[in-house]
């Protein structure tokens, strides 16, 4: 019985020792190394505390060194709170003064190491570990919060197993499997990069910053390192495809696209899979809370640019459904919110009991016995093949004109046109004005007359406003509170 994600590694490196498992642009590491290197930065961390089951800040960079602190951190029988090195200095403290780490690892603190040399205390991290139930954190990564105020997602050794099995045998990850990996080591879509690698034996690429920006320069690397799988942010998908680098070149040993953190638009999926029409291509969904994702869709048709593309049934051992107002189940074809059980879920959020009542809460259709169910605030729909549709933020609903509107199914619309990279809509209660914020070189007549073949009219935008660039959050996604505080701080002036 497997309850601690470190057999993942243990397991790995009886198979594969000298195998890469994990390089960046400076340097890689085999198995058997990045398994050394992180005992012996686990051995000083035990010199250093006597705890376990504690949190432990590891502030985290695109490199293989951020990993090595994660694995130590774990066999020191502790858990890690991965936290953005470029993070503003205030949203830090937040979390900081949140979480209060008994350690913290920064490797811009010439105190901290990562020697080749260093002694291995074989006894002391076998006692530790041992201790270590599999309902006991692997880490807690923190999110935006309504409030202002982060909220740290704590996430269980059973959640990041059950997930990665999965995660493996569905979509036939292997040892002769290529990654690269593109999500932030603070982002949980980077889960799936980190345990499968471990899981599998697989190599997993870190893309640096600079290959990020220049896809054109990707493209040429995803080739140099023949990558057969990319498990990326659905935004990293939209930038290449808006890059226009697919009508040049394709990525010639690609075989998995596996997506997710944003809704797919078809647009965006028919670039890609017109420049290489074998690879297969997948939507996962799911918020942190649930451990990365809770369900997936295997296209397996064609979507016209206008279409939403499912986000199709429940993991293994998850249970999706779709409830009503007074958490009664909805019937197919009608729009409930998206609720989710099984033991993917988050423990809960960390050190604050209130917010996780909020939103983990008794299933309203099991009344026996405790049965958790976590409420994601998003809005979807069963379609006619009994696949869920995402269709908005439960916030995302608004009453306009009379009419009750998915701001999401607008968004749809207008980001089917050509000549836009990217767009998102909100409300303005205030003077009643849909407000649409886009990216791209398409004129306000434009969307206008492309929308008006897809929704009614009282679904128009009443207000568009153009950007060069959209902002984007950490996690990359669009920056939909900067750009609403934008709009009514210009508004109240």
């Amino acid at each position: 019985m497997q309850k601690n994600v470190l057999e993942y590694l243990e397991n790995t490196v009886k198979k594969y020792p000298d195998k890469i498992a994990f390089s960046d642009e400076k340097k890689s590491y085999t198995f058997l190394e990045f398994q050394m290197a992180a005992k012996r930065l686990a051995t000083s961390i035990c010199s250093k505390t006597n705890e376990i089951n504690k949190p432990i800040a590891v502030i985290v960079n695109r490199n293989v060194e951020s990993l090595i602190c994660f694995m130590a951190v774990l066999y020191s029988g502790n858990f890690y709170v991965p936290i953005d090195s470029s993070m503003p200095s205030q949203r830090k403290e937040k979390i900081i003064e949140q979480v209060n780490p008994i350690l913290t690892l920064d490797f811009t603190d010439e105190k901290i190491e990562i020697t080749e040399n260093g002694a291995i205390d074989e006894e002391e991290i076998s006692k530790r570990t041992n201790k270590i139930l599999d309902v006991d954190p692997v880490y807690v990564i923190f999110t935006s919060g309504s409030t202002g105020m982060p909220k740290g997602i704590v996430i269980s050794h059973r959640s990041v197993i059950d997930f990665t099995d999965w995660m493996a045998e569905t979509f036939e990850i292997s040892s002769s499997d290529i990654m690269a990996n593109q999500a932030p080591f603070y982002f949980d879509l980077s889960v799936k990069d980190i345990y499968t690698t471990l899981k599998c034996g697989a190599t997993a690429h870190i893309l640096s910053k600079k290959l990020l920006m220049f896809p054109t320069l990707l493209i040429d690397f995803l080739n140099e390192k023949k990558v057969t799988t990319l498990i990326w942010a659905t935004s990293a998908f939209n930038l290449i495809s808006n890059s226009k680098v697919l009508e040049k070149k394709s990525v010639e040993t690609l075989k998995k696209v596996i997506l997710g953190g944003e809704a797919l638009l078809a647009k965006h999926l028919n670039i890609w899979k017109k420049a290489m029409p074998n690879v297969q291509y997948v939507n996962l969904y799911g918020p942190t809370e649930v451990t990365v994702d809770c369900t997936y869709y295997k296209i397996d048709r064609e979507f016209k640019d206008d279409e939403a593309v499912p986000i199709g049934k429940a993991c293994e051992n998850k249970e999706v459904i779709l409830l009503d107002e007074n958490l009664q189940l909805v019937e197919n074809g009608r729009p409930g919110e998206i609720c989710v059980r099984g033991t993917g879920l988050a423990k809960g959020y960390y050190n604050d009991f209130e917010k996780t009542n909020q939103s983990f809460i008794q299933n309203p259709q099991n009344p026996y016995y405790p049965d958790i169910i976590y409420r994601t605030g998003d809005i979807g729909i069963c379609n006619e093949r009994g696949e869920i549709v995402f269709q908005s933020r439960k916030d995302g609903q608004i009453k306009h004109m009379g009419y009750r509107i998915e701001l999401g199914e607008i968004e749809r619309a207008i980001n089917a046109l050509d000549k836009i990279n990217a767009a998102i809509c909100f409300y303005d209660e205030a003077k009643h004005k849909i407000v649409c914020a886009y990216e791209g070189s398409a004129t306000d007549e434009e969307i206008i007359t492309h929308v008006g073949k897809l929704v009614p009219k009282y679904m128009f935008p009443n207000i568009i406003k153009k950007y060069d660039e959209l902002p984007y959050n950490q996690n990359g996604k669009i920056n939909r509170v900067k750009i609403r505080e934008e709009y009514f701080n210009a508004v109240n002036d």
